[in-house]
Formats: structure tokens, C-alpha cells, sequence
């Protein structure tokens, strides 16, 4: 399959890091939020080991902020979510599916609750901004809703938190998982939480200025030379085995969170305020029809998926291959797909419609890590 270069321009955004990046051999990028997002440094099998057993620092500026500053935030904020906030405190970070009037996913990002009236909304690939304007706008809230010059920078993997303690101290190792602190890097206050976009555990730091980017890389780089630290970004393979979900890629504003197995995320019957509420009311009722699913798939390494697979049963179509690669921790392909109610119990064989053929596929109940 032929793959083109991505044309850079000025609606295509660097990030405070990119330089960073390019030094390390960026080998491949996607574009998210309109920005690079790097994606291979070496191939994706060796940054999947890597990362498994080492330390990454992840360029993830992508990851823009919306925040919500003022008197009407957290009433915002519960107007955006199906999931309750009332008991989240300053300090807090919460997974918080973000919802249509239909209860469709427009995004799900993480919530940042940095004070009662100041929260930022880490967003996945999709351009929240705007809804969140257009509600602050038509409801007449006392909130201004802006995207502030705060950049993640991921450190990721069994190592991580060695590193960061090398560079912001100790005190960064009592930090508690979805829980941040502030801490100082050179005269400016960051934000430090553990959390990120894989399994292997460790921290998103939120860099607060453009002109902290490389002195902050740099200064990671430097102390976990001895910890083997690379470049690297979210994997495919890794984030498949753990069932992290890519909004966009595996769901999109067509499916609700109970299709997408978020279920456990929204509190629709208290969360009063959410925009989408009556609707997933209504879901809850009924119960979804389709459902994503782990999924095995026999074979050699499958394909890029860049396109969805149709997964069949008996020659009908019950649902469908979002993403799919190869592990080698597991000897098999592990793929992520929306299945129909009727073929969606552990152990049904399914046919996965791929590129280079037809292959016998297995629902799982559990993702495999």
C-alpha cells in the first residue's frame, strides 16, 4: 500500500517538543488535533518492548486543554459529562465521556478539576473547543471557555516514576493514580499527575509555556540516560492489549458509552445537568444492541487497519474490526471491534473480513491486560 508524507503547513501545528522529537528519529507521525503526533521511533514492535521495560518520554501536546474558568464551571462541566462530578475534588483527575444531545461520544477525555471554578478538559482527537463555546454561549454561563498554552509531555513505562523523581523530586512518588500535584521545574509551576495513555503506569506532565518544552525534555533525557529512557508515543499494540479505545478510530458521535463499553462511567441518573441525560436514560433502559469487544484473530501479523473489517457469521455481517496487530507477548492478533448483541459472548467465532483475506476470529471477555 502506498504511503504519502504529510505536507507541512502552518494549520498543521509543531509542538513545544517537536525539536526534541526530530533528534530522537521520528520515524512516523498521525495528525491529531490538528498536530503531530509521532508514532514510531524505531518500529512499533521494539518501541512496544521498550516500553514494557524501560522509560519513554511521549509527545503528546496534541492532547489540547479546554478550560473553564469562572462562577458556572462545574455546571458546565456536568453539562458536558454523564458522569457525576459533584464528588470530585481539586486534585482530582476523572475519565469522563463527553456526550451529545443523543448521547452520542463526542469525545472522552480526561477532566482535571485544578479548583471549583477551574477545570481543564484533556482532550482526545476531536474539536471540543467549539461545543463547549457554543453551550457556555447559549446557556448564558458566567465561564470563560479558552485553550491555555498547556502542553502534556508523557512519561511512560516501569521506570517512569525513578525518572521523575531524578527531576522533580521524592514527593513526585506519592502521587496517587488519576491524582495530580504542582511541582517546580526552573521558577514554573507544572502540573504533575499519574496517568497516560498505557498500562505500563507513569505520569502526563502538563508543561505550562511553549518555552519550557525542550528545557524539560532535555532535562528528562539527560537524567534517565542510565534508565535506557527513548522517545516514544502511544503504541498500537500495547494500547490494543489493554483496551484503550481511540475516539475517532474505534467510536465515534454514532455510538453511545454503553456501546463502547463505558458504561461504567456515566451516572446517568444522577448526573443531572448532562446534556445527552434523557437520551442515555433511554439506553440504559433498553440496553445497547452492538457492544466493542477484544477480539483474537488467527494467522500471521494481519495488516495496517486502517479501514474497518467486517466481521461475519453464517455469510451476515454482526459488527466490525476497528483496530488489530500483532502481539508478541500474547502469539496472537489482539484487535479491538463493535460486535451485535446476538455474537458478543466470550467464545464466539467470527469471520474477520481483512485485506489480505478472510480469517477466523474469537470474542473475548476481558481485554488482555
Amino acid at each position: 500500500m502506498l504511503r504519502k508524507a504529510i505536507s507541512p503547513s502552518r494549520r498543521l501545528r509543531r509542538t513545544p517538543f517537536s525539536q526534541g522529537v526530530e533528534r530522537a528519529g521520528v520515524k512516523a507521525y498521525t495528525v491529531y488535533n490538528h498536530m503531530l503526533l509521532p508514532t514510531v521511533f524505531r518500529s512499533v514492535e521494539e518501541d512496544y518492548r521498550h516500553l514494557k521495560e524501560a522509560v519513554q518520554l511521549w509527545d503528546v501536546a496534541c492532547e489540547r486543554q479546554v478550560e473553564i474558568r469562572g462562577p458556572d464551571a462545574g455546571r458546565l462541566m456536568q453539562m458536558l459529562t454523564p458522569r457525576d462530578l459533584r464528588q470530585m475534588r481539586p486534585g482530582q483527575c476523572y475519565y469522563v465521556p463527553i456526550v451529545d444531545e443523543t448521547g452520542g461520544m463526542l469525545n472522552d477525555p480526561v477532566a482535571v478539576k485544578l479548583a471549583e471554578d477551574r477545570w481543564w478538559i484533556s482532550i482526545a482527537d476531536s474539536d471540543l473547543l467549539y461545543w463547549v463555546k457554543g453551550l457556555a454561549y447559549g446557556y448564558r454561563l458566567d465561564v470563560l471557555v479558552d485553550e491555555p498554552d498547556i502542553s502534556p509531555l508523557a512519561v511512560q513505562g516501569p521506570k517512569a516514576e525513578e525518572l521523575m523523581a531524578r527531576v522533580f523530586g521524592d514527593a513526585v512518588r506519592g502521587i496517587r493514580f488519576f491524582r495530580f500535584g504542582h511541582f517546580d521545574f526552573r521558577g514554573r509551576d507544572m502540573v504533575v499527575a499519574r496517568s497516560g495513555y498505557s498500562k505500563q503506569g507513569g505520569f502526563e506532565i502538563y508543561v505550562n509555556g511553549s518555552d519550557m518544552g525542550m528545557p524539560l525534555w532535555d532535562a528528562l533525557m539527560e537524567a534517565g540516560a542510565d534508565l535506557d529512557v527513548h522517545a516514544g508515543g502511544p503504541n498500537l499494540i500495547e494500547r490494543i492489549e489493554g483496551g484503550l479505545l481511540s475516539y475517532g478510530n474505534d467510536m465515534t458521535d454514532d455510538n453511545t458509552p454503553q456501546e463502547c463499553w463505558l458504561g461504567r462511567f456515566c451516572n446517568t441518573q444522577s448526573a443531572i445537568g448532562c446534556i445527552g441525560r434523557d437520551a442515555l436514560l433511554r439506553v440504559a433502559k433498553e440496553g445497547p444492541v452492538q457492544q466493542i469487544r477484544p477480539i483474537s484473530i488467527d494467522g500471521s501479523a494481519v495488516p495496517v487497519c486502517d479501514e474497518y473489517w467486517p466481521l461475519m457469521s453464517d455469510g451476515r455481517r454482526v459488527g466490525r474490526i476497528s483496530s488489530a496487530a500483532w502481539s508478541p507477548d500474547f502469539g496472537t492478533n489482539v484487535a479491538i471491534g463493535m460486535v451485535r448483541i446476538t455474537h458478543w459472548d466470550a467464545g464466539t467465532r467470527l469471520q474477520a473480513i481483512a485485506p489480505d483475506g478472510t480469517r477466523h476470529a474469537v470474542v473475548h471477555e476481558a481485554f488482555w491486560t
